[in-house]
């Protein structure tokens, strides 16, 4: 688990070092968008338990860079405390997700000033959960598995360097119990859930 960490941590870390680099060198195209969502439609798929739960608050941020074609490359960190609800059962839980992504967009209106980018975006990476849960026998447990996400939105720019973003997403793990490359099953997976967000984006 800790290995695990450790790579999303180095992962988001150059990822926000790459961005503004990239910008100075092509005209500000890389941007950091922070956001907050909704999570919604979490469930567990399996023959011997099946969890559904209420919406919850989710918060992240974005680092990419799209360049002045319409395509390019995004870096997505998402966390989500008390994932699970917050009752007796899963008294203590959080999840978070990192994911490297391939995005497409049209800039309707150019790629500086005010204009709007509506685009599609998918990749893959990491999915965590960690759990404190049970009444009668306490579970302490932590999960990391490859997973994989879709979806898409809008960026809207007021200027040269700042705008307004919207964005659902589809995210789900592969089926693999471990978090290692050698292991992944890419069919669909168990845990899956969705994702709507809004945040702003400085370019």
């Amino acid at each position: 688990m800790r290995r695990a960490v450790r790579v999303c941590v180095v992962m988001a870390t150059l990822a926000l070092i790459w961005a503004p680099t990239q910008a100075r060198a092509d005209g500000s195209n890389a941007y950091v968008s922070p956001w907050i969502a909704a999570n919604t439609g979490a469930g567990f798929d399996t023959a011997f338990f099946d969890f559904n739960d209420n919406t919850r608050a989710s918060f992240g941020f974005q680092a990419g860079y799209m360049g002045h074609g319409i395509i390019g490359a995004e870096a997505d960190f998402g966390w989500t405390p008390s994932f699970f609800g917050d009752t007796d059962i899963f008294s203590n839980n959080n999840l978070f997700s990192l994911m490297g992504n391939v995005i497409v967009g049209w800039p309707i209106g150019g790629t500086s000033g005010a204009s709007i980018r509506p685009y599609a975006v998918g990749g893959v990476g990491l999915i965590h959960t960690s759990v404190e849960a049970g009444i009668l026998f306490p579970v302490n447990a932590s999960k990391n598995d490859w997973g994989w996400n879709v979806g898409g939105g809008v960026m809207g720019f007021v200027s040269d360097h700042f705008g307004l973003r919207g964005d659902v997403r589809y995210l789900r793990t592969f089926a693999t119990d471990t978090f290692d490359p050698l292991s992944v099953n890419f069919n669909p997976g168990e845990f899956h859930f969705w994702r709507a967000s809004a945040g702003v984006v400085i370019r």
